[in-house]
């Protein structure tokens, strides 16, 4: 027997096929998003992961910039403490010398010869004074050539003035300290003799 179909076969496979495209068309809209989430969730994670990075560098920077403030604190206390520790050193090394100068001053002057005031600028001396004549002041610039503390004496002027009623000769000349530690240690042993 032949069997026909009267129902519309056609337009039911047409609708099945429909559902199944629409149902894969679904299943694959699904599957699209859930990959864009899936893909915009592992970037967000890695965008938030650098940012807690970065945040982590920015306070590490800034701890270290105070340190580094405190370092170039340290450094300048450290400077002035080392310029202070040389001045301290130099008026140590020097202290010595004005006693010997002074010594030297009052050993070398001779008795026609008076100081009024001695100024001393670093390695360089100026003396002025009183002499009863010339010839007392050559004597007394001879004497600071010999001398081992003392050298370059320079005359700078002499004038005739009245003090007291007297006629005396003003003098103002220059003389310069030697730099030599060996006459420290003559001028020890020449005082430890006497």
């Amino acid at each position: 027997m032949i069997r026909i179909n009267l129902l519309p076969h056609r337009e039911l496979k047409r609708k099945a096929r429909q559902q199944q495209f629409a149902i894969f068309a679904g299943v694959i809209c699904a599957v699209g998003l859930i990959t864009i989430w899936s893909g915009y969730s592992v970037i967000a994670g890695k965008v938030e992961h650098q940012q807690q990075r970065n945040q982590y560098l920015k306070d590490q920077i800034a701890i270290l910039d105070k340190q580094i403030a405190e370092i170039r604190d340290i450094k300048s206390q450290t400077e002035e403490l080392l310029a202070r520790k040389g001045v301290v050193e130099t008026l140590q090394g020097n202290r010595s010398e004005v006693v010997y100068l002074l010594d030297q001053l009052v050993r070398l002057l001779p008795d026609g010869v008076y100081l009024k005031s001695v100024k001393q600028e670093a390695r360089s001396i100026n003396l002025t004074g009183y002499a009863q004549s010339n010839a007392w002041v050559s004597t007394l610039m001879r004497s600071l050539e010999a001398s081992p503390w003392l050298e370059s004496p320079a005359l700078i002027e002499i004038k005739a003035v009245t003090v007291n009623n007297v006629r005396q000769n003003e003098f103002n000349l220059n003389i310069r300290l030697t730099s030599g530690s060996s006459s420290n240690d003559e001028i020890i042993t020449a005082n430890s003799g006497t």
